[in-house]
């Protein structure tokens, strides 16, 4: 058993539109290490339901398999949490940039005045209805000259920074918290799904030179840049792999459950002569059990090859839409469980003209080799955030609403209603 005064317990929950996953993780700090070894205590894994493109559309069903992961996670592990980070793709993720400015009363850079700095672009993120997820400087300027890294303790009249901002719509994440309410359990906090999987899967040197992002998960498409070590630009495309499951289904007129295993076995944006002679049984709809269809495994490629095409147009567009695109390199890494298709890395690879690679995260210790990979991203970088507490995932000065219990938020919501 680790030991309590160096270690500490806490819950991550991921509901996808494909997976929702709860996680117990222990993590203890040995001595002369600068991060936390973390441990998998409890897993609980099942196929979400009641969420569509990340966004809840059926409070009962969502609930019944939320309650139901929490519950196997927290009996595995043998204690109960209680808390959860949790992992945030709806509400129409953007990033806000902004400059703050302040003087500097006491001639010296303080905390109090960062405070203020920082508040000030918290104010400026929150307008038009929009709820801030994470806040985080990009770049420094006192009295006109750039290029501090941390300006506390320095001198100076005039402090100015580049902030950066990730929003969303405040509904979705109100109805997010209505259901880990209704489970019994707490919102530690939100954080952007984008961002977790980025952490997961990229180097520290990659962030540092630049990097994008992007996770194909089931039902949406995200993305996460970093630059000069910073988060700095994140989106989501609510498109994913469940379309071209979607595709295939109708296409070959097959369950949507035997089209996903077609898509899983056989599918490939890779051209090959074979495929043409190579043939796939498969059920069509409502027919009887035993009836069998043949198509062939090219016929396959060409019924994703379009589908994939057009995510990454959509892709494509919203990176050269977002600001941080001009500092984020020309280095992509990909992640997610649709990222495992077949010839996606070439694919992208030749579609964006840029280097990239398949991105797995560093497996948790406890976690079985059959369910690590791109799919287990999310939860991954999750466990990482949540391990440097705090700070990493919720702006430091401000934003009550999500660490209220739920009683404490309805009584605000009144309060400014009446």
């Amino acid at each position: 058993m680790a030991d309590k005064r160096t270690s500490k317990t806490f819950g991550l929950l991921d509901i996808g539109t494909s997976k929702t996953v709860a996680a117990v993780i222990v993590a203890e700090q040995r001595p002369g290490s600068a991060e936390p070894v973390l441990k998998l205590a409890g897993l609980g894994m099942q196929r979400s339901k009641g969420v569509k493109a990340g966004v809840l559309t059926n409070l009962d069903d969502a609930e019944s398999i939320v309650r139901s992961v929490i519950g196997h996670a927290e009996r595995t592990a043998g204690v109960s949490v209680g808390n959860y980070t949790v992992s945030i793709a709806a509400g129409r993720l953007a990033s806000t940039h902004c400059t703050a400015r302040i003087d500097v009363e006491s001639g010296h850079v303080t905390h109090e005045d960062m405070a203020r700095l920082m508040s000030a672009g918290e104010s400026y993120a929150q307008r038009d209805g929009r709820t801030l997820l994470h806040l985080n400087r990009l770049a420094c300027e006192l009295d006109g000259a750039a290029g501090v890294r941390d300006p506390i303790g320095f001198a100076a009249r005039r402090l100015a920074a580049g902030l950066h901002a990730v929003t969303a719509d405040e509904a979705p994440l109100r109805n997010l918290l209505v259901l880990i309410d209704r489970c019994y359990a707490e919102c530690d906090g939100l954080v952007a799904t984008p961002y977790a999987s980025a952490l997961a899967v990229t180097t520290p040197e990659e962030r540092q030179f630049g990097v994008t992002c992007i996770d194909f998960g089931a039902g949406t498409t995200t993305l996460a840049m970093f630059s000069e070590g910073m988060l700095a630009g994140v989106d989501v495309v609510p498109v994913g792999g469940q379309h071209i499951t979607y595709d295939i289904a109708r296409t070959l007129q097959t369950p949507l459950s035997e089209a996903e295993r077609i898509k899983t076995l056989y599918g490939t944006l890779l051209n090959a002569q074979s495929d043409e002679h190579e043939s796939i049984a498969h059920p069509v709809a409502g027919e009887d059990d035993d009836a069998s269809y043949e198509t062939t495994k090219a016929r396959l490629t060409e019924i994703i090859r379009p589908r994939v095409q057009q995510l990454l147009g959509l892709v494509g567009e919203r990176i050269a839409l977002n600001p941080a695109s001009r500092f984020a390199g020309e280095k992509v890494v990909l992640t997610g469980g649709a990222s495992q298709l077949l010839g996606l890395s070439e694919y992208v690879a030749h579609e964006f003209g840029r280097p990239v690679r398949l991105g797995r995260p560093n497996d948790l210790v406890g976690l079985n080799a059959s369910l690590s990979g791109p799919q287990m991203a999310t939860i991954s970088g999750l466990a990482t955030i949540a391990a440097r507490g705090r700070a990493e995932w919720s702006p430091p000065y401000g934003r009550k609403v999500l660490t209220q219990g739920y009683l404490g938020r309805v009584g605000s919501w009144l309060k400014r209603g009446f």
